[in-house]
């Protein structure tokens, strides 16, 4: 036994002796049980349906000073606050590098529209970038181009929050990429880290900073069966290494189970904004044919307004 031991010690030594070693630092732990905070895990507004929207775009909604903008996979509108619709692009990739082909979910920020950009193929993408454009005209400014040693392998939704000075990213991809956010500096596109979500929810499809707090969308529910997709939330912490995820609306009140993308707030007038779908089966974020009853997909912003708990 005693040789055994020296022999494991002599092991670890020549590994520690080794060229490139590093020590890791000591494992710590991090203070705090949001299980002990209660109110913290409970949603924060209650929400009422009350307007649904019909628009041409299927993947993202943003608000600001009244208006609305709306991204299609690879279009880019903008409605007055009577959803009169007063700006279009149809060629957003137009000036990029690489094979761009989709958009996700989409922020509005001082006059200038962020989008998160990629090549999306059966699930699968590449060439992600953080593309800015002006919220007037609809075109493009700048790209930020993304760090892929941050391991994010897809980019369904984007978020500006101008407290922290941060451009959040989400992942709708399933398994590790999809279980954090990442940071990019607002200031210049530089990529700032990732924080893992804790208690992940599943196909996040956008994201929305509100009020101290980041708000996710989630394709969780599957159509076939009639299940509902959700609306989650976390408090940012751009310091911090987690956030922990919790509940906050079921979409058990639209039109149609479907497909959820992304969202939005209304700041003026106090509601939720959520981009959804339905009519088409989608899988694997690409469509396979139409439901019953339908030949074509339609596209909705449901709005509700909001009430605090």
């Amino acid at each position: 036994m005693k040789s055994r031991v020296i022999c494991v010690m002599l092991l670890a030594l020549i590994a520690m002796a080794a060229p490139g070693y590093t020590a890791a630092p000591a494992p710590v732990t991090v203070p705090g049980r949001p299980e002990d905070e209660a109110a913290g895990l409970l949603p924060r507004y209650a929400y009422e349906l009350v307007s649904a929207q019909r628009v041409d775009g299927r993947q993202g909604i943003a608000w600001e000073g009244g208006e609305y903008w709306v991204s299609g996979s690879a279009t880019l509108s903008r409605y007055d606050g009577d959803w009169n619709r007063i700006g279009l692009n149809e060629a957003p990739f137009d000036g990029m590098d690489g094979n761009i082909n989709h958009i996700g979910d989409i922020d509005v920020f001082g006059g200038e529209l962020y989008a998160g950009v990629e090549y999306f193929s059966d699930g699968a993408a590449q060439d992600i970038c953080i593309a800015v454009y002006d919220a007037e005209t609809l075109q493009l400014k700048r790209c930020h181009a993304f760090d892929p040693s941050s391991g994010q392998t897809e980019v369904s939704g984007i978020a500006v929050d101008p407290d922290h000075g941060i451009i959040w990213m989400c992942s709708w991809a399933d398994g590790e990429t999809g279980r954090y956010l990442y940071k990019y500096a607002l200031e210049d596109g530089a990529y700032l880290g990732k924080v893992h979500l804790q208690c992940p929810p599943q196909w996040l499809q956008g994201v929305a900073y509100h009020e101290g707090f980041l708000y996710l969308t989630a394709d969780d529910g599957t159509a076939d069966l009639g299940e509902s997709d959700h609306l989650y939330r976390c408090k940012a912490d751009p310091d911090g290494t987690s956030m922990t995820v919790t509940l906050e609306r079921t979409f058990d009140d639209v039109t149609m189970q479907g497909e959820i993308e992304g969202l939005s707030f209304d700041r003026d007038g106090g509601r939720l904004l959520i981009s959804y779908n339905r009519g088409a089966q989608v899988v694997l974020g690409m469509p396979l044919g139409f439901y019953e009853g339908y030949d074509e997909e339609i596209h909705e912003i449901f709005a509700y307004a909001m009430r605090g708990r």
